[in-house]
């Protein structure tokens, strides 16, 4: 895995803008060439330059291409807009052993708007929220003694998420982690210059903000690891 990606070319986040204007199926089949050279292929490279970052330091997060990008084709089935092309390429970096979804992961985003980054639980199931806040309950100044850490803050910024009005079942109002029990999300994010995507200083800038995430999201997968175990 080579290390080394130049940027994304000027033409992919063009053919978004162009995406953007022409969201339909004939548009897209007609200039389907340019998604395949401008966007899929660096976007396999790209996937493939930020495996070998993590490779340094979250290695259990490396993804393969063909699993880590999302495809194109958004899922109009319950939403109002029925565009069928997402406005963007996005990669999701995870432990394969744990759900895609629902466990701790690091996430890119390339657009014209900006490149995204994020790290954390995103989609958590009520299983999976109840198995986090017992372990937050228990390890809470674990995490917020990384929260302090100047670095997390200044590349990936304050954790984010929704929460709860009140404490959820079981947990007292005066509970010293009530503001993180409250959560329903814990995931950090954080919008880049959209300059920074044909750059070759993108890669080093999203595997700085991931490695200053690792020990956060590694600690939100803690209880899902040992539960694993426990089940083999």
């Amino acid at each position: 895995m080579s290390s080394e990606f130049p940027g994304f070319p000027q033409a992919a986040l063009t053919f978004f803008r162009q995406l953007k204007r022409h969201n339909n199926r004939d548009w897209f089949n007609e200039h389907k060439p340019a998604y395949e050279t401008a966007v899929k292929a660096p976007m396999e490279e790209f996937v493939e330059a930020v495996n070998a970052r993590l490779a340094a330091f979250a290695p259990a997060y490396i993804t393969e291409p063909r699993k880590a990008i999302y495809r194109i084709y958004r899922d109009t089935r319950f939403s109002s807009d029925k565009t069928p092309y997402k406005t963007h390429a996005g990669a999701l970096f995870r432990r394969g052993d744990l759900p895609k979804h629902e466990a701790g992961s690091f996430y890119v985003g390339i657009s014209p708007d900006g490149v995204e980054l994020a790290g954390g639980v995103y989609m958590p199931g009520p299983d999976q929220l109840r198995v986090l806040r017992a372990h937050l309950a228990d390890r809470h100044e674990d995490l917020e003694k990384m929260l302090k850490s100047a670095k997390l803050r200044k590349l990936a910024g304050d954790l984010q998420g929704t929460a709860l009005q009140r404490p959820p079942k079981g947990y007292a109002a005066n509970h010293p982690a009530v503001d993180l029990l409250r959560r329903k999300q814990w995931y950090f994010f954080k919008t880049l210059d959209a300059g920074l995507a044909t750059s070759p200083k993108l890669v080093p800038a999203i595997a700085d903000a991931f490695e200053a995430m690792t020990p956060v999201v590694e600690f939100l997968n803690e209880p899902f690891q040992k539960r694993k175990h426990l089940d083999l």
